[in-house]
């Protein structure tokens, strides 16, 4: 159950610490919404190596799609602007692809 929590919030930190570099660079926002941008990145980092996984690759890789997902509720509500069916099936498939890597049965 753990797994889940970890990579929503690793998600939403590394969202919001794109989105301060998105909004200093491409929407004229002052340039102090950096520093909890890149705390935010920092805490990402920090999340991500809490997810119980033999290899960090294999997290990295599961986390990709739930990243995906969370982009696009992003999108939808900080951004306002609501994700299409091809949004929602781009991201349903990456989430499956996520499923697979981290519940997949794995040789001994």
């Amino acid at each position: 159950m753990l797994t889940p929590i970890l990579y929503l919030a690793a998600a939403l930190t590394e969202i919001f610490g794109c989105f301060t570099f998105w909004m200093w660079l491409r929407m004229d926002r002052s340039p102090f919404w950096l520093v909890p941008g890149i705390l935010s990145l920092a805490a990402f980092a920090w999340l991500l190596t809490l997810v119980p996984s033999e290899a960090a690759g294999r997290a990295y890789a599961a986390y990709g799609g739930v990243y995906i997902a969370m982009s696009l509720l992003w999108l939808w509500l900080a951004e306002g602007m609501r994700p299409d069916r091809w949004d929602m099936a781009g991201s349903a498939i990456c989430l499956v692809g996520a499923c697979l890597i981290l519940f997949g049965p794995r040789a001994a």
